[in-house]
């Protein structure tokens, strides 16, 4: 197993880990002075760093969080938005719409390593990851109407995440909620002690590289039609997708090694 960080992307951290099974890369918001708030150059790196993975052949899957840093994100910088106008705030927060797209968009699995804290925008980064663990000391909340703004763009996937109760409880209160109460609304697939954060990550890995690297993006790119499609024609583009791993000698590889 090799380890080794490349590109300069400031105040995102990068880590390339290629690993007999597979590459698998950890990316992080690295700035810390803030609380890994997200400024201007946090969303521009984060929207750099993972359209540069997404051109990555070999890569598998994407952890994003770091389990050694104190929190996750604390939301985008006050500082950045204080003094917005109208149109300087509609390119901050399409801006930013475009960093979590580039999220959600990757054709790997982004799994979501939280800890400590999560709001805000960091929240709906947690939330354009395909699936999330967090640890037992995890807090989570979207006040942005308790500094004067609707929560907005990728706030959008909540309800579908934790059903439009939560989500408008959520988003109208502002309430924070722990990391119990995440797990219980659906928000986390996994709650751990802090010190387990890591290996309950592994283990999702582990799985992600066992099974075929191309049915895997392929699985991805079909339920992401699966959101917009309706079910019959959800099940048409599930059969054509089933075809096509066919036209590559994965499925004959994999299913020979399972008859051995």
């Amino acid at each position: 197993m090799t380890q080794h960080s490349y590109g300069n992307y400031e105040k995102i951290k990068l880590t390339i880990n290629d690993r007999p099974q597979g590459r698998v890369a950890f990316v992080s918001i690295d700035n810390k002075k803030k609380a890994n708030s997200v400024s201007p150059v946090v969303i521009k790196n984060l929207h750099q760093v993972f359209f540069d993975l997404s051109h990555d052949s070999q890569l598998r899957a994407v952890v994003l969080g770091d389990p050694k840093e104190k929190g996750f994100c604390a939301g985008a910088d006050i500082t950045a938005m204080e003094n917005l106008t109208p149109e300087s705030g509609r390119t901050f927060i399409s801006s930013l719409h475009d960093a979590i797209n580039q999220i959600r968009n990757l054709p790997v699995p982004v799994i979501g390593c939280l800890k400590g804290y999560s709001f805000g925008a960091g929240l709906e980064i947690a939330a354009a990851c395909d699936f999330r663990a967090g640890d037992s000391n995890l807090v989570i909340g979207m006040p942005e109407v308790k500094v004067g703004i609707p929560s907005v763009i990728e706030a959008a996937l909540l309800p579908m995440l934790i059903g439009w109760g939560k989500a408008r409880e959520m988003l109208l209160t502002g309430a924070n909620y722990t990391a119990e109460e995440a797990y219980q609304m659906g928000f986390l697939q996994k709650l751990t002690a802090p010190e387990d954060l890591n290996q309950e990550i592994e283990a999702w890995l582990d799985h992600i590289l066992e099974s075929g690297p191309l049915a895997v993006r392929s699985q991805k790119s079909l339920m992401a039609k699966w959101e917009k499609l309706s079910l019959d024609d959800a099940i048409t583009e599930g059969i054509s997708q089933f075809g096509k791993s066919y036209e590559t000698d994965e499925p004959k590889k994999m299913m020979a090694a399972r008859l051995k």
